[in-house]
């Protein structure tokens, strides 16, 4: 009885690394109402800098666990380096997302950049892939047909990546995290911001060119992420027009991840 106990434990994979961060992960972000009631608006801030790392590094050692530690270490230290990059040069010029600035709640900075961005970036690009990564490539297939399957993988990912901003920075300018010198038409959120999402996505993605990705822990953080924001914003923050049209549009990937997943 106690090895089919521990068999079937086994099978639900309930003690492995990812699930027991996901799990802290989850319980940080369900936290962020709770104490931002109980203790004020200052304190939520540790919270969701937990929140952010633990998702972060559950990303990162599930692809660990499927990849290695050169290619994990290489894939985060190209999305790291390079979302940076273009965070300062968008917060300093106002390309590619437009004229914003980071307050200075967020800490620690680098040229005006919190650093907990680009791991921001780290831990929903790779969730973003595992929603289209039944249209990467197989081996046999002809040039052509390959081209033509990863150039959609590349647009449709960086399309999953960006509808979560539909959800998360209404919310980041409620919090007062950034703030926009020229607010726009969504909900005070320029449209040339997603545009600027979509292309930082699409290129990071081409940098990368990942294969074999892990799909289905990744969908599951993808498809908590969505839920977390969803129920988030529509119940507790008072955002239900971002929650319903972010909510649309993740819902949209986190069916097609698990229509389409392949079975690894």
């Amino acid at each position: 009885m106690l090895t089919a106990i521990r068999l079937r434990f086994e099978r639900l994979e309930i003690f492995t690394l990812p699930t027991l961060l996901i799990g802290a992960w989850i319980v940080t972000m369900v936290a962020i109402p709770i104490v931002r009631w109980t203790l004020g608006d200052e304190a939520k801030l540790p919270f969701i800098n937990a929140g952010v790392l633990l998702q972060a590094t559950a990303v990162l050692v599930i692809l660990w666990q499927s990849w290695g530690w050169r290619r994990t270490l290489a894939t985060a230290v190209t999305v790291a380096l390079f979302t940076l990059a273009v965070e300062i040069m968008g917060s300093t010029t106002g390309f590619p997302f437009g004229h914003y600035d980071y307050t200075h709640l967020l800490q620690p900075q680098l040229l005006g950049v919190p650093l907990l961005i680009p791991i921001a970036w780290l831990m929903m690009l790779p969730p973003a892939w595992a929603t289209v990564a039944f249209l990467l490539p197989q081996p046999g297939m002809a040039q052509a047909q390959r081209r033509k399957r990863y150039a959609l993988f590349v647009v449709l990912s960086a399309l999953a990546l960006t509808v979560w901003d539909l959800l998360l920075d209404p919310q980041m300018v409620a919090w007062n995290l950034w703030a926009w010198q020229e607010p726009g038409g969504y909900f005070g959120i320029p449209w040339l911001n997603f545009w600027g999402w979509f292309m930082t996505a699409v290129i990071v993605t081409l940098l990368v060119r990942p294969q074999n990705v892990p799909v289905r822990p990744l969908l599951v953080i993808y498809t908590i992420t969505w839920f977390l924001e969803v129920v988030g914003l529509a119940l507790f923050w008072g955002m239900p027009g971002p929650a319903l049209a972010g909510g649309l549009g993740m819902m949209l990937f986190v069916y097609i991840g698990w229509r389409y997943r392949t079975h690894n």
